[in-house]
């Protein structure tokens, strides 16, 4: 009986680390068909590879990480994705990357990658970062990066970034999926539709409902 338990608990520890992430390809590569009626919200895993014969080197470049995202918006900041829609060879590797682009004391709001790790890296200027533990610690964990740092967020957890110099800044993310996921708290909790019941945010916040309601028809 006891080797039996050992046994399960060796499986169950394999299996969680071999679906912790994209499932790895079976293929030298599978650069994704954007013709193709298949699309990534109707797979598991990726969508419908372009015949092989057909693939060129445009399938796996990128041209424009240089320039830089127009961070004039209420948050002040802007990211530019480098996922299997821009890189089509991206499709079934697992990896996708990003550059983020802050104005002065602009934010990347808290969310969080649901299928996706990620590590940054500060290009130029100073980051503030963190991200905060799963109940019942909610432990914030946060530092200030300067040019070269690098700072990695665990898969599933609410992070955010925050440029607290006074002129732009950039960074570079790179994430452990082709198709991370991006759940931003504040635009799923009060800008979901149909919205979440306003009395049971009033309950859950502990605020008055005008609150709630104002919050809801801003996002």
């Amino acid at each position: 009986m006891a080797n039996h338990i050992v046994l399960l608990a060796t499986l169950a520890l394999y299996l969680s680390v071999s679906l912790a992430s994209d499932h790895s390809p079976l293929q030298d590569f599978c650069v994704a068909d954007q013709n193709s009626p298949v699309t990534i919200d109707t797979l598991v895993n990726g969508l419908a590879c372009k015949d092989a014969k057909l693939v060129q080197a445009n399938d796996f470049s990128f041209s424009g990480l240089h320039v830089a995202g127009n961070t004039s918006n209420p948050v002040g900041s802007r990211v530019t994705p480098i996922t299997v829609t821009q890189v089509p060879a991206l499709n079934t590797l697992g990896i996708s990357m990003a550059r983020i682009d802050y104005a002065p004391w602009g934010i990347n709001l808290p969310h969080t990658h649901p299928r996706a790790s990620e590590i940054l890296t500060v290009i130029e200027g100073q980051l503030e970062v963190g991200f905060v533990t799963s109940n019942p610690e909610n432990r914030l964990i946060k530092r200030v990066l300067q040019k070269g740092d690098v700072f990695v967020f665990p898969v599933g957890l609410i992070h955010f970034q925050r440029n607290i110099g006074y002129s732009n800044m950039v960074a570079i993310a790179a994430l452990s999926s082709q198709n991370l996921g991006v759940i931003t708290v504040a635009n799923a909790v009060f800008g979901s539709k149909p919205d979440i019941a306003t009395d049971l945010l009033v309950k859950a916040f502990q605020v008055d409902k005008s609150v709630i309601s104002r919050l809801q028809s801003t996002f």
